[in-house]
């Protein structure tokens, strides 16, 4: 439903623009000359396009162009994207190979699927693949003269500003901050009953995140109403965002107005902060305390509304990848419950007796089965189905047959982690949980460099992902030394519809209090 309900999005958007632009279409009696003129220009465009791609050169490089998947001029791409990533990639792939192109409409997108052909993809510098022309449809929610609105030498400024903000001190204040907050969150359930995890994992992971990054002021006094704000850009991130972010709907509407919302409320918090002269150990203080160190914006601070923006992006970054693989660990674990439960249960003891109750920075660098756990729902449930690059450079590939490619300048490049995670020639038996992959003496994700990126990888490795990990085994930690947990039901199908991939449909669980002791 939400497939058809996009491409019926799609041609109401086409038809909403030729509105939007004031081009209504008269009677036949009454055309004009300049009727006829203006009715002429989307049937010449359209030749045009035809015309591109039935006469497109073979080769704009030292080897061919990659193979381009079989389907009706200008439009029949689209229809295939839109009917499933993951079938179009398992299509394509079985065809034509690793690397193959797919028209869509008047862009081209290059996949690369498998390690052998994805190293430039995490390796190249932004003057090579870019990230702002793929991902600008994020600029309504995040805004102006932040992430992908800036060049990338002010990104990767920015970006050191995110990384400061998740230094090894600061990872272990927020260690303490989760720790309060799953106290308090579970101290309100039951000594035994039925949750949907994913809603109460969700509901958690929201509040830890706020309470670590967005701040003290925000998390004791404006957490209901910041996050029905954040509800509000949640729900404006629809699938035809993608393709029009300023499109007139509904929902973007109402993301607008809780982005000037938020502005507002945090430009608050943060001239309060700076009258009364309060630092806060969060990473809204790290943005405050942030200033440009190069180039012309050498020596001064963020704006308070791209203070805003960057902790949009923070939230946006993490709520859904830690709240989605913290319950897809849950729900693997038990769907493997006699296996798995017992081993992690029997590490936080050991645990325990080595380092006490205390959960902390140094105890949970030593839950390595918990993490091997992590990392293997990940492989199997990526949140991200793609990951998406402009070519500003032309390169070249080569498959593991042999075969040589060159992808021109102009090209979306697109790599799966969903499908290279389930590559039989790197993961023996892929579709299995079986954490013990990642265990010393087979660490199948090292055969083959970025084998495993469900953090991505390479320059655009997550900056965040020691910071979820953390967060995560935080969560699951806690659970196992206070909770046994069962399923009700079998496991969940994936919801391969939603932006963010997580399961389909309700997560039910039973739980009752046990209190592990050593």
């Amino acid at each position: 439903a939400p497939r058809f309900a996009l491409r019926r999005s799609l041609q109401a958007a086409a038809m909403g623009l030729t509105e939007a632009l004031g081009v209504t279409v008269p009677p036949l009696a009454q055309l004009t000359a300049s009727d006829v003129v203006v009715a002429a220009v989307p049937v010449v465009v359209l030749s045009a396009l035809i015309a591109y791609f039935l006469l497109r050169p073979k080769s704009l490089g030292e080897y061919p162009l990659p193979p381009i998947l079989p389907g009706l001029p200008v439009l029949g791409g689209a229809l295939k994207f839109l009917g499933g990533p993951l079938n179009l990639i398992d299509e394509g792939t079985k065809k034509l190979g690793q690397v193959w192109t797919l028209n869509i409409f008047h862009k081209k997108m290059t996949f690369l699927i498998g390690p052998e052909v994805t190293p430039h993809f995490f390796k190249a510098k932004d003057t090579e693949l870019s990230q702002k022309e793929v991902y600008s449809f994020n600029v309504p929610t995040f805004g102006k003269g932040v992430v992908f609105d800036v060049d990338h030498k002010i990104r990767a400024e920015q970006f050191r500003f995110f990384a400061d903000s998740l230094g090894t001190l600061r990872m272990k204040t927020y260690i303490g901050m989760m720790v309060q907050e799953a106290e308090a969150f579970f101290d309100q359930w039951e000594d035994e009953g039925q949750v949907d995890i994913l809603q109460k994992l969700s509901e958690l992971i929201i509040l830890t995140a706020s309470r670590c990054l967005l701040g003290k002021e925000v998390r004791e006094n404006l957490f209901n109403t910041v996050y029905k704000y954040f509800h509000d850009l949640d729900m404006g991130m629809r699938p035809i965002s993608v393709f029009f972010p300023y499109l007139p709907i509904e929902a973007h509407r109402k993301r607008d107005a809780a982005r000037a919302e938020l502005a507002r409320i945090f430009s608050k918090v943060i001239q309060l902060r700076k009258a009364k002269g309060v630092k806060e150990p969060d990473m809204l203080q790290s943005f405050i305390d942030a200033r440009y160190r190069s180039g012309e914006l050498a020596g001064q601070a963020l704006t308070d509304d791209q203070i805003c923006g960057l902790l949009i992006a923070a939230l946006f970054a993490g709520q859904h990848t830690s709240s989605i693989t913290s319950t897809w660990t849950t729900l693997r674990v038990l769907d493997n419950k006699a296996t798995w439960w017992p081993r992690l249960v029997e590490e936080q003891k050991a645990i325990m007796r080595e380092y006490g109750t205390e959960i902390n920075y140094e105890s949970l660098s030593k839950m390595t089965e918990l993490y091997k756990c992590i990392k293997e729902a990940l492989r199997l449930h990526p949140p991200l189905i793609m990951l998406l690059r402009y070519v500003q450079v032309p390169f070249n590939v080569t498959t593991a047959e042999g075969k040589s490619y060159t992808i021109p300048k102009g090209h979306i490049v697109a790599t799966s982690p969903t499908y290279n995670h389930r590559r039989e020639e790197v993961f023996s038996d892929p579709l299995k949980y079986d954490p013990d992959r990642f265990a010393p003496g087979r660490e199948e994700d090292k055969k083959a460099a970025f084998s495993f990126v469900g953090f991505g990888g390479g320059r655009h490795g997550c900056m965040g992902e020691t910071f979820a990990f953390l967060q995560i085994k935080t969560l699951m930690a806690y659970m196992l030394r206070n909770f046994d947990l069962e399923p009700v039901g079998s496991l969940p199908e994936v919801d391969y519809e939603a932006m963010v991939v997580g399961p389909k449909g309700d997560c039910p669980v039973t739980f009752k209090r046990r209190k592990v002791t050593v």
